[in-house]
């Protein structure tokens, strides 16, 4: 059976996906690489279970300069956390998930943890 083919957009936006999935099935990290440029959109996610009782979350990173209220999430009706943010390509950025101004939580889909001079760990996402 052939399947139907997307229309190209005039923006040629997407070269390739990759989703990283949670154990529970939820999408975690999107990594949406862009043929124009060399950009990645960069969909990060923090369950509901990880800070079920959070109110604003921001991610935090070498991307935004470690700046804990630049990024500040999106909390969705199920009660998890999302935010997409344009990353250049061919880097690794350390982050952290800052919950209400007061915890720090990683990214339990990272694509690894590094040390930090903090004594504990930091995400680390390859782009």
């Amino acid at each position: 059976m052939k399947q139907k083919s997307t229309p190209k957009s005039s923006k040629a936006v997407q070269s390739k996906s990759k989703i990283t999935s949670a154990k529970n099935g939820t999408p975690a990290i999107r990594k949406q690489y862009l043929k124009s440029n060399k950009t990645c959109k960069v969909t990060f996610k923090l369950p509901k279970e990880a800070a079920p009782e959070a109110q604003v979350v921001t991610v935090v990173g070498d991307f935004n300069n470690w700046n804990e209220t630049e990024a500040q999430m999106k909390k969705l009706k199920n009660g998890d956390f999302t935010l997409t943010l344009d990353l250049s390509s061919e880097k690794e950025y350390r982050y952290r998930y800052l919950i209400d101004s007061s915890r720090w939580e990683n990214d339990w889909q990272a694509d690894s943890y590094v040390p930090n001079s903090f004594g504990c760990d930091d995400s680390l996402i390859k782009v």
